[in-house]
């Protein structure tokens, strides 16, 4: 059989002044003879890590009984439309992140490796998953991997019992000298997005007040002819979020001369509201996986031993003071209710994720997001019992609506080469792994 119809490529781009806009997977884009056979496009799978600081209250986090989760725990009701595409693991520990300090909380999140104890420059970790992750299915990519976080990071030096800031300020790592800085300030991640030339080109450009999409008019002209219906409209709702998210980074902008006094951890150009701001990384990173420009992520919701308040939740005690409670009620209450506040900004991220179409599914079904500390209990500093979700379908790889929980303390590492195996990365081990976690292998 002979196929003429011609594939729209998958790495199609919509090109304007200072501008590249990538598009989601369109029908057009799947193989002709593919599409003439009725197969649903080969999902790619993606990978994402979120990193919450100092712990949890592990009895209001932990949910009871085991194999099913049929049921949620205070801390994590706000995941509870999303209970089936959720996996909870109990009893993940990280002895590499001892003696038990803020700093090796970070560090060891995604590498599992003991960090040396230095405060100059002579740091040495280890690579982080991600970055494992992003030499193998990230090459293809415009971005191997996208490194974001939520604070300022202009403290060096000594941050935290004789170890370097850059231990707290990275949680991806290259290899174990080159830490990755991550980027906390919207407009900077929609210019690497979407912007195009060098990093001084793009900013000049985003200077300017026309909306990036202006300046792709005539190529989504152009396209929209050659589309056929579901394809065009995939495409305009699709460039509408993009729109919405350069209008709200636009507001944000906007309001910093008129705003209040900036909140010290805050960086400039941000919304002034936390959860805002959070919001509005998620969906910049919902759009990086959409339209395939990345498939590996790493997201710092806050910096460990920050000292955010959060008064939009009733909390106005500094987050660090609060987690050092000496198991007074109230402190342990309100830090609860700061750890239920974070696994709501999650939630809508896995809501977002659910709600976008990609390919024979939605980005949910086919990207595998692991969600915790490297901290247990912080009244103790200790490193077990660490508070770990995965959410998403790992493209048909993933089964939710289970608690794993382990009898004994069992390395974090494990749960590392699992994911990395389901998005197609196969390794004997990682760091101190023991093996794997067999219960998400059975699928």
């Amino acid at each position: 059989m002979i196929v003429t119809k011609k594939a729209l490529p998958r790495r199609t781009l919509l090109r304007g002044i200072g501008a590249a806009v990538a598009l989601p997977l369109l029908d057009a884009m799947v193989p002709a003879l593919t599409a003439a056979r009725a197969t649903p496009a080969r999902p790619v799978r993606r990978l994402g890590y979120v990193f919450i600081p100092m712990g949890s209250d592990t009895n209001r986090w932990t949910p009871p009984g085991e194999d099913t989760l049929e049921q949620l725990s205070p801390i994590l009701r706000p995941l509870e439309p999303h209970k089936d595409h959720l996996t909870a693991l109990t009893n993940m520990a990280l002895k590499n992140a001892y003696p038990g300090t803020h700093a090796t909380s970070n560090s060891a999140y995604l590498s599992c490796a003991k960090a040396k104890l230095t405060e100059s420059s002579d740091y040495y970790l280890g690579t982080t998953v991600d970055q494992i992750a992003a030499k193998h299915i990230g090459q293809d990519t415009q971005l191997p991997s996208l490194e974001l976080g939520m604070d300022l990071l202009e403290v060096v030096g000594q941050c935290d019992d004789g170890f370097a800031c850059v231990y707290q300020n990275s949680l991806s790592w290259s290899s174990p000298t080159t830490p990755l800085p991550y980027e906390a300030r919207p407009r900077n991640v929609f210019g690497r997005l979407f912007g195009e030339g060098s990093p001084e080109q793009r900013a000049e450009t985003l200077k300017k007040k026309a909306s990036l999409l202006d300046r792709v008019k005539s190529d989504i002209s152009r396209l929209q002819g050659e589309l056929g219906a579901g394809d065009r409209a995939k495409m305009e709702q699709y460039l509408d979020s993009v729109r919405e998210v350069e209008r709200r980074i636009q507001i944000a902008e906007a309001g910093v001369a008129d705003g209040p006094r900036p909140d010290m951890e805050r960086p400039i150009g941000v919304p002034a509201e936390y959860a805002d701001h959070a919001r509005l990384m998620f969906d910049l990173q919902v759009l990086a996986l959409q339209a395939d420009i990345t498939r590996v992520i790493t997201f710092q919701l806050a910096r460990e031993g920050s000292t955010r308040s959060y008064h939009e939740i009733g909390v106005s005690e500094p987050h660090h003071p609060l987690t050092h409670h000496g198991n007074n009620p109230e402190m342990v209450a309100k830090m609860a209710k700061i750890n239920e506040y974070h696994v709501s900004l999650f939630a809508y991220l896995v809501d977002r994720l659910k709600s976008t179409p990609d390919g024979d599914g939605t980005l949910l079904d086919h990207s595998m997001y692991m969600y915790g500390s490297g901290m247990g209990d912080p009244n103790k500093h200790d490193h077990i019992n660490l508070p770990i979700l995965v959410a998403g379908g790992g493209a048909g790889t993933m089964k939710g609506g289970r608690h794993i929980r382990y009898a004994e303390q069992t390395p974090l590492a494990n749960l590392h080469l699992t994911l990395l195996e389901k998005a197609g990365v196969r390794m004997d081990s990682f760091a101190d792994s023991k093996g794997k976690v067999d219960e998400l292998l059975s699928i």
